[in-house]
């Protein structure tokens, strides 16, 4: 970023109208004067996982600016298949066609990690990015980084085999949850990945016997990182550049 936009506050010194520390990027990039504008209409909230903040062909009425946990954005067929096709942290925000004047989106967004954030109605999102050119820069930013997103890891979907779909998944998920203990299932994650439970366990198990992870029931530990990475794809790199290239790490 540039200009204006390159001022960075940092995580926890600036809050809502409320107190509660800010520790989401899209935030903590908006410059001052542009952050007055939003600080009144962010509502804290604890976000527990598998809440639902957006069904497929809803209007976007809320926004969310998460400081902490992971948001899957999941497409749903018309006979209850489902498959994931994004991920949102702290680096930006759910609700992102608003941004490029969508009032619907096509994908479910489900807290996959639970966490907190802000919400904030949509309607005062569009008005007050009239009056703030830099956030509206923001804003776009991650939206064409989740459309670049969404498109990679329909390529991955494709492409690539189990153990690098679940390492590409993993490191997305403990980049956003901070922590080397993801609390997910196995079933959760072949729902999210479009596969059965017998894959990712075969997957997971050949995982566990490289050293690279340990499985618990209910919980995922990473007990190695490089090696995960060396496990992953290219498509986790080529999204992490992506990100870095815009602006949003």
């Amino acid at each position: 970023m540039s200009g204006k936009s390159t001022q960075v506050v940092r995580a926890g010194e600036r809050t809502n109208a409320e107190g509660k520390p800010v520790s989401n990027k899209v935030l903590l990039y908006t410059p001052d004067n542009e952050y007055r504008l939003m600080r009144s209409y962010l509502k804290y909230l604890d976000l527990p996982s598998h809440l639902s903040l957006h069904e497929p062909a809803q209007s976007i009425e809320f926004v969310y600016f998460l400081n902490h946990g992971m948001v899957s954005q999941v497409v749903v067929t018309k006979d209850g298949r489902t498959v994931e096709v994004g991920v949102v942290g702290n680096e930006g925000y759910v609700g992102a066609g608003l941004a490029v004047g969508l009032s619907r989106s096509s994908v479910r967004e489900v807290l996959q990690i639970a966490g907190n954030g802000f919400q904030m109605r949509g309607n005062e999102l569009e008005r007050i990015m009239r009056l703030a050119p830099q956030l509206r820069m923001i804003l776009g930013k991650h939206t064409g980084l989740q459309g670049m997103q969404v498109a990679q890891t329909a390529a991955c979907n494709r492409l690539h085999d189990i153990q690098q779909r679940l390492s590409r998944w993993l490191l997305m998920a403990q980049d956003r949850a901070d922590s080397g203990v993801l609390a997910i299932t196995h079933d959760f994650i072949a729902t999210m990945m479009g596969t059965d439970r017998t894959t990712v366990s075969t997957a997971a198990a050949a995982m566990q016997k490289q050293g690279i992870i340990e499985y618990v029931r209910g919980a995922v530990n990473i007990v190695n990182r490089k090696k995960l990475e060396r496990s992953a794809c290219e498509c986790y790199a080529v999204i992490q550049e992506l990100e870095n290239d815009l602006g949003l790490k």
